[in-house]
């Protein structure tokens, strides 16, 4: 274990340039979420329910909107790709603070399908200007800097609801990110070795190439499928544990102290990320989704609010661990050209793992109390990680008589 590692990536200008714009590009996400909940329950008096279906039609059209914003990247490059973003959030945000609830609606879900790809590209500098040896560590770099932004980001939303006014505080905390990526567009790092241009199979030479488009990517091997099954897998247990962590201290009648809990399972995932890419050997996604969700389950048991904090701490070191080793992988399975768009799968898996765990978890919850959030994420965790491991082993031990002259099985998800 080294963490003379982060130095050396710190010490890299466009590594440096980017975490720091990244953490500015991200606070907006948490600190949204929590000021939207209090502008729809509070200026525009509706309901929790009414709250939540913002945010959910915000995480559809961000899934929606990840893998077609990623294949820009891959084919436009970072400039023209941005200049779509760049022309709708400056306009959707000024006007969504001061509308009704279903223009708020549509216009949140316009933001989304426009949203900056940050952590595609974020993540695609870092690899860029990493060797394969340091992959590891600069994606847990990553990890961190994202834990902050989402430890930061409810501080910064409560503070600006409260002395500026829900609607304000959304304007300017939108306009962060704005400026934020302004600032990455006068940048223009570099997000991959080459330059972007646009895969020959994409233009069409006969009429059997339309029929080709709706033929899987030719990147999507089982493997890549495999990790991507992880990924959702891993932010539904996210997803899970945060909603099973507010039912649990209302239930210890502890609500107030909410946030702390909350931060102290961030910090966990903090230094679980900086533990991870640390080391001299990395456990594969299989291995630390397993001890994601038996840490999950095991938070179930617990008996007060400080054995609660105490073994969600411990869960907490396999959250960010888990979602990076899945990715790290991902990028060792797919060639540098499609980068863009196969983060951009990635993220929306993230988003639809915590489409489906939300609404999921909640109803474990209303049965049979809170543990059921962390009984249901983390057993699910164990059964997805179960069928990863079987997997890979039948695609890592092949007949090699069955295949052709020549021709090698294809390589394992880790």
């Amino acid at each position: 274990m080294s963490f003379q590692t982060y130095a050396d990536l710190w010490r890299i200008p466009d590594v440096r340039r980017i975490l720091v714009l990244g953490l500015f590009l991200r606070i907006p996400m948490p600190a949204s979420a929590v000021i939207v909940t209090l502008h729809v329950v509070g200026p525009l008096d509706r309901s929790y329910a009414e709250a939540g279906l913002v945010s959910t039609a915000l995480a559809i059209a961000m899934a929606i909107s990840a893998p077609w914003l990623g294949r820009l990247l891959d084919r436009l490059g970072l400039r023209r790709t941005l200049l779509l973003p760049l022309a709708v959030l400056p306009i959707a945000w000024s006007i969504a603070p001061w509308v009704g609830y279903l223009p708020l609606l549509a216009l949140v879900a316009v933001a989304g399908l426009f949203t900056v790809p940050s952590f595609s590209i974020v993540r695609q500098v870092m690899i860029r200007s990493v060797g394969p040896g340091k992959r590891t560590a600069a994606l847990s770099a990553d990890a961190i800097m994202t834990e902050l932004g989402f430890m930061v980001g409810p501080v910064l939303g409560v503070l600006g609801a409260s002395y500026f006014g829900t609607a304000w505080a959304l304007l300017m905390i939108q306009w962060l990110g704005i400026v934020a990526a302004v600032l990455l567009w006068l940048l223009n790092p570099r997000i991959t070795d080459g330059d972007p241009t646009v895969p020959s199979d994409a233009v069409p030479s006969d009429t059997g190439a339309r029929a080709r488009r709706f033929r899987p990517p030719s990147w999507l091997s089982p493997g890549v499928a495999l990790l991507l099954a992880g990924t959702f897998t891993a932010s539904l247990i996210l997803i899970a544990e945060d909603l099973g962590t507010v039912a649990a201290m209302r239930d210890f009648d502890r609500t107030p102290l909410l946030g702390l809990v909350m931060a102290i399972w961030a910090l966990g995932s903090l230094l679980g990320a900086l533990i991870y890419g640390a080391l001299n050997s990395h456990p594969p996604t299989s291995v630390m989704l397993v001890l994601l969700g038996a840490t999950t389950v095991l938070t179930a048991f617990a008996w007060d609010p400080i054995s609660f904090t105490v073994l969600l701490l411990l869960s907490g070191f396999f959250c960010a661990p888990t979602l990076t080793a899945a990715l790290e992988a991902i990028t060792r399975h797919v060639p540098s050209s499609v980068r863009g768009e196969v983060m951009g799968w990635h993220g929306s898996a993230i988003t639809l793992g915590s489409a489906v765990g939300a609404p999921a978890a909640g109803f474990a919850i209303d049965l049979i109390g809170w543990p059921g959030g962390f009984i249901l994420g983390g057993g699910l965790g164990l059964l997805i990680a179960a069928a990863i491991w079987l997997t890979t082993r039948r695609m890592s031990d092949p007949t090699e008589a069955s295949l052709p002259p020549g021709e090698k099985a294809p390589a394992p998800a880790e």
